[in-house]
């Protein structure tokens, strides 16, 4: 009978074990029985999020951040739009990040210091579950958010759309999602309720930001492939409104650290079968060019309204 054993990881480890400590049998596979739960604040994860958020707020110089941003295609000019740049880090300088090899993504980190005094956390350097990295280099983001005290999380994405009704360019707020990577960031005993997972106050002040968007439930696929018709019309038939490649693995990592989610998506194509064009990320990055000016104010202002004390 094989005998676990622990190696120590570099900070700086961007494979899939390169989160802490990992559990190996003698032969050096993972033995998942010795590994712990997410929910465990001494798991590796965990701390390897802390020390993300130790290197984020040391070169901010603050204390802690109000709000989480990750900026997925399309989006990244609302950056500019949040306030002050207290802060930037490239992603090779933060544990456990890497520069995202998908163009569109700016590879950095960023604290902005908003109009209000509040602290923003910019995340452009997401991992998406098809880069082979693991479901915790995904989900690193949101972590390291919460641990630098970021009390709610925002999730943007540019995604395809399954209805001619959202046509390319249009913002939609998700309401729900469809998980089906077939996998999860939560492991062990760590058992997270979904009920309003995407929060109904941060939906209702965007559509007091603008009336006219609309609402739907996103479906996350692993990718990098690019669905086919008929997954289409499977994707349809159970419910789903947007498709795309990163979001909800996020999401339920942001649930379980007890924050409150908002997720808006940029519709950039249709999806295959809705529209006779053969799919391509050029695609995706020429419809989120075109919409930056709207969107960019609208998730700005979305973000100053939240963070606005109840009056």
């Amino acid at each position: 009978m094989s005998t676990p054993r622990e190696t120590e990881q570099p900070d700086d480890d961007q494979t899939t074990e390169g989160f802490g400590h990992v559990t190996t049998d003698a032969a050096g596979g993972q033995d998942p029985v010795a590994a712990a739960p997410t929910n465990d604040p001494t798991c590796p994860v965990n701390q390897q999020a802390s020390r993300a958020a130790d290197a984020l707020l040391t070169a901010a110089g603050v204390e802690r951040v109000d709000l989480a941003c990750t900026l997925g295609s399309g989006w990244s000019g609302a950056a500019g739009q949040l306030g002050e740049l207290v802060a930037e880090l490239d992603a090779e300088q933060v544990p456990g990040f890497h520069t995202s090899p998908v163009p569109g993504h700016s590879g950095s980190l960023k604290v902005i210091r908003t109009s209000a005094g509040q602290h923003v956390l910019v995340i452009g350097a997401r991992t998406h579950y098809y880069e082979g990295r693991g479901v915790d280099a995904v989900a690193h983001g949101v972590r390291t958010a919460a641990a630098a005290g970021a009390r709610t999380m925002v999730l943007t994405n540019g995604c395809g759309g399954l209805s001619p009704l959202n046509p390319p360019g249009t913002p939609v707020l998700i309401s729900d999602h469809i998980n089906l990577t077939g996998a999860s960031p939560l492991r062990g005993a760590h058992f997270v309720d979904m009920t309003d997972l995407y929060s109904p106050r941060m939906r209702r002040i965007a559509r007091e930001v603008d009336p006219q968007l609309r609402e739907g439930v996103y479906a996350q696929l692993p990718g990098p492939h690019y669905e086919t018709p008929a997954e289409i019309r499977y994707l349809a038939a159970v419910g789903a409104d947007l498709v795309g490649m990163s979001t909800a693995l996020e999401a339920i990592s942001a649930r379980a650290a007890g924050m409150e989610v908002f997720g808006i998506s940029l519709v950039t194509n249709l999806a295959a079968g809705i529209s006779e064009e053969p799919l391509s990320h050029e695609e995706v990055i020429e419809a989120g060019q075109a919409a930056a000016p709207r969107i960019a104010g609208l998730l700005a202002e979305v973000v100053r309204r939240s963070l606005a004390p109840a009056s």
